[in-house]
């Protein structure tokens, strides 16, 4: 099949992503803040990609029309609710990306960068111009570029691939278990991020997988060309997710030599 030739092609990167030395360069609070304010933005990006696929699997339009992708509705549909809205460890209705952003402040991790970029966005910048204009590190600012050229493609088949492979499921749970073992001081609360990562796991696991993988099955039909389209997109978002992750881990490994 060639749903499991995508599979095998990208085990390599994958396998490469989950056993990545950043999760165990993490061993302070402020290797914690240093990675989230720069992982923020793969925490962002990352509902731009689902909110077009729900875009184009369902009807956003009114008259209201069937869109053909019933299945795929109901998975986009689903995750869209639990990454939009969600409820914290408190019970109060929030998406993931707050919860994050939640997380940042109860560790006194920065969110001035993310904030002005999504502060341009609001003055109706267009994302390329905001993304230039925020100053990013390299690794950032190419792993957000990337995201939007797969949402410009408005090619459903491309845009699942990238959003099945190259961003669901790809925090292991070893990084959860680093966290939670981390020598902290106790005025640092690590419950928000600890909720975070074991939240998004929850959501993300069961039927979702195996639904996901049939959503690509469908998007692609019989097309051969569309398979490859969806390894070349789905190997790219591997590779700058190794990017993005190497730049985080030189940006650690500065500041513990600095």
């Amino acid at each position: 099949m060639m749903i499991e030739r995508i599979e095998r092609e990208l085990k390599p990167l994958r396998k490469k992503l989950q056993t990545h030395p950043v999760y165990k360069s993490i061993d302070s609070i402020e290797d914690i803040r240093c990675f989230m304010e720069q992982h923020v933005f793969a925490v962002w990006d990352f509902m731009s990609l689902l909110k077009q696929l729900q875009n184009e699997l369902t009807c956003t339009k009114v008259p209201w029309r069937p869109a053909g992708y019933p299945k795929a509705a109901r998975l986009i549909n689903e995750i869209v609710w639990g990454e939009e809205s969600d409820v914290n460890r408190n019970g109060v209705a929030m998406s993931h990306y707050e919860m994050y952003i939640e997380a940042m402040h109860s560790l006194g991790a920065s969110t001035e960068k993310i904030d002005s970029l999504l502060h341009k966005l609001n003055s109706g910048i267009s994302i390329e111009e905001t993304i230039e204009n925020t100053k990013l590190q390299k690794w950032i600012s190419s792993f957000i570029n990337f995201t939007f050229e797969v949402i410009q493609t408005k090619k459903p088949h491309v845009i699942a691939a990238v959003f099945t492979f190259g961003r669901e499921d790809l925090i292991p749970d070893m990084f959860i278990e680093i966290i939670k073992n981390l020598n902290t001081p106790t005025s640092s609360d690590l419950s928000d991020l600890i909720y975070y990562f074991e939240r998004h796991i929850e959501v993300d696991s069961g039927e979702h997988g195996p639904m996901a993988l049939e959503m690509v099955t469908q998007l692609c039909g019989n097309d051969p060309d569309k398979y490859e389209e969806a390894i070349v997109y789905s190997k790219k978002a591997l590779e700058l997710r190794i990017l993005l992750w190497d730049g985080i881990l030189d940006t650690l490994n500065k500041s513990i030599s600095g």
